[in-house]
């Protein structure tokens, strides 16, 4: 009893060092947009304000003085209108290798964007509620763009606020700069879900900041196909 009483409290003691070990970084401070930049040469359409949205439309107000709010793309869809909105992408200044991105994102019907770990490899944001679980594919929710579908469908409905969680572990190079390992998505989390584990990815999704693979990169967030909001954006550095 007592020896199980000692490994418990090491244990305990070596998770917490883990822990305390990490750093929590909050790149979106709620109140403006320093520290990112833009991706793409079409309209930025990336504010911080408050959200007035529900399942069908989007539109941001202003903060007041010490208020914060959403990063929010109000970006027009494709096909509502004959000269639409494109918008461009969104990514930050700082880089990350190996890290765990937590947030927040709310999502009209119809939309679509997607969360670029390292500005290369895309996690899917998409409207797939309530499509049958046999019938997603690698562009649905929760997807990491055109390498693997989701397990089972956690998407929410479009209106109302989502979470993703995910577990990131960067490529690896030598000193000349060979790859000697892939990237790889230990776990992807989406409303308290898990959809995705253990997927390895081979080269860059494709759309991405500078669609080559390094050692370390940006947190991108997509603006070019419909409206969609983030809070709550922690990366956490092992």
């Amino acid at each position: 009893m007592k020896r199980n009483l000692l490994l418990a409290v090491v244990m305990m003691c070596v998770l917490s060092s883990a822990l305390s070990a990490a750093t929590v970084q909050k790149p979106f401070s709620g109140c403006c947009l320093d520290g990112w930049k833009f991706n793409g040469k079409a309209e930025n359409c990336w504010k911080a304000g408050k959200l007035d949205a529900d399942a069908m439309k989007m539109e941001v107000l202003p903060l007041k003085d010490g208020e914060k709010g959403c990063l929010i793309n109000n970006v027009d869809f494709e096909w509502q209108k004959a000269k639409p909105r494109k918008g461009v992408d969104i990514y930050t200044e700082e880089k990350y290798g190996d890290c765990t991105v937590k947030l927040e994102l709310f999502l009209t019907k119809g939309s679509n964007s997607g969360v670029y770990l390292m500005g290369e490899y895309e996690v899917q944001v998409n409207d797939s509620f309530g499509k049958p679980g046999d019938k997603l594919g690698l562009g649905d929710m929760g997807a990491i763009y055109g390498a693997a579908a989701p397990k089972i469908n956690a998407c929410g409905e479009p209106g109302t606020w989502q979470t993703y969680e995910i577990e990131f572990v960067a490529p690896k190079f030598d000193a000349g700069g060979n790859k000697t390992a892939n990237g790889l998505f230990k776990k992807i989390v989406l409303n308290g879900k898990v959809v995705l584990e253990n997927v390895p990815v081979e080269k860059p999704t494709g759309g991405g900041v500078t669609n080559k693979e390094a050692a370390t990169g940006p947190l991108m967030l997509q603006g070019n196909h419909g409206p969609v909001a983030f809070r709550n954006i922690e990366i956490i550095v092992p």
